[in-house]
């Protein structure tokens, strides 16, 4: 099969970028309440230590710690106030503070975090929910992506940019400043906590950086896949990702309709106890529809009446092709196409190589496979399979432009970069 002849592959490289940062709660600067008792000691050392700062020297380190740090983050001041307030508990063992005093010592319980100084990878698309400055006959569009840091901590950041009536894709410059959301409200469950976030409007949507929140999701927010979903004219733009707690993983749901607020919710049932779950952008017969991955193999298909609970399921898909004799999965979402979904899959081969193939299912009954691509649509190239992750391409969601589709695909598990694949070529190569 030529590539060739469907899938241009373009030069937009999106790279990690070591320089952006946000602040987080420095360790032992979480509340009082959850510490050992010698991290609680270690805390009220440091706080007795500021106290013993006269006024003019607590305010000349805090004016230094402004100047050091207030271009690379926003409302620094705030924030320091903010994790001053988040450690009350451990100053009620001494005096009244000043205001200098809570200031500096907020500031001493935070440290920055290079959220994507090692990865920026596994991107999904979907069309911007504002087509505002949208170029004639082209269109806006919003990417997700999974960006590692430090000790490997998953978080999920965004980008915007704009196809061109062919297809060439621009990405808008990226903000120098990041931020992280502030929580609107936390409902602990049975299942775990659900949260509501937000962010500024002024933001630049390449500021926001949803970090880990929950207990769940410590070590990261990974492989978000997004959907625009449209449920009787109302668009609401879903995505699961896998939460992963450091020892155990679970599929999660986020939800907007703007990009700026955002709920974050555990799934339920035994299938979402796995990785890799793709919401279909629309109901069938009243029930919302998944594909995901049960057996650490095959490709399953799921009904629910309920969007956060998720049981039982049938293979439909299960390796064929020496690409993906190890397993497959989905990469994203299925496409709406005049004839049937086009599901993007990721199949592993030997040494370990991931490579990105398709498969058609029928549009009025997705349990049925039409047709499936032989070999892979993109596979690594030389030039790519350094990183990392070697050997690796991937995506979590394509979307369709006229009679492309829009491809962002991470390099091994390092950058992203796009293709565009033509809907019709693509359809003639894939067999029965």
């Amino acid at each position: 099969m030529a590539q060739a002849t469907f899938l241009n592959r373009q030069a937009l490289y999106l790279r990690p970028d070591p320089a952006r940062v946000v602040v987080r709660p420095f360790k032992p600067a979480t509340e009082p309440r959850d510490l050992n008792p010698t991290d609680k000691a270690r805390a009220n050392h440091i706080v007795d230590r500021v106290l013993t700062l006269d006024p003019e020297m607590a305010a000349s380190q805090l004016t230094d710690v402004l100047e050091n740090f207030q271009g690379r983050h926003r409302n620094l001041l705030q924030t320091f106030e903010a994790r001053a307030d988040e450690m009350e508990d451990a100053f009620a063992t001494h005096a009244s503070f000043s205001k200098v005093q809570r200031r500096l010592i907020g500031a001493y319980f935070l440290h920055e975090y290079s959220f994507e100084a090692s990865a920026l990878f596994n991107p999904s698309i979907v069309s911007h929910p504002d087509q505002s400055g949208s170029p004639e006959g082209g269109r806006r569009f919003i990417l997700s992506l999974r960006a590692v840091g430090e000790g490997h901590v998953s978080s999920l950041t965004f980008r915007s940019g704009s196809i061109a009536p062919g297809g060439s894709v621009t990405v808008d410059p990226t903000a120098r400043l990041a931020s992280v959301p502030k929580i609107r409200s936390r409902v602990t469950g049975p299942d775990g906590d659900t949260v509501e976030v937000s962010f500024s409007p002024d933001e630049d949507i390449s500021e926001r950086v949803i970090f880990p929140i929950t207990d769940a999701q410590s070590n990261g927010i990974e492989d978000a896949r997004f959907v625009e979903f449209a449920d009787g004219g109302r668009k609401t733009f879903y995505a699961t990702y896998t939460a992963y707690s450091g020892m155990a993983i679970r599929s999660e749901l986020i939800e907007t309709t703007d990009f700026i607020s955002f709920r974050m919710s555990p799934l339920r049932g035994a299938a979402a106890r796995n990785k890799g779950m793709a919401l279909f952008p629309r109901r069938f017969g009243g029930k919302y529809a998944m594909i995901g991955r049960q057996d650490n193999e095959n490709l399953y298909l799921n009904y629910s009446d309920d969007l956060y609970s998720w049981d039982g399921g049938v293979a439909i898909l299960k390796p064929r092709f020496p690409w993906e004799f190890v397993q497959i999965g989905n990469c994203g979402s299925p496409i709406e196409l005049d004839e049937g979904w086009l599901l993007l899959t990721h199949g592993v081969g030997p040494i370990r190589k991931y490579s990105i193939g398709a498969v058609l299912l029928d549009k009025d009954d997705p349990s049925k496979v039409l047709a499936r691509s032989r070999e892979p649509l993109v596979r690594p190239e030389p030039s790519e399979r350094e990183g990392y992750v070697p050997n690796v391409v991937y995506t979590c969601g394509a979307m369709r432009h006229n009679d492309l589709i829009i491809l962002p695909y991470a390099v091994s598990d390092t950058f992203s970069n796009f293709a565009t694949i033509k809907i019709a070529a693509l359809l003639r190569s894939m067999e029965g």
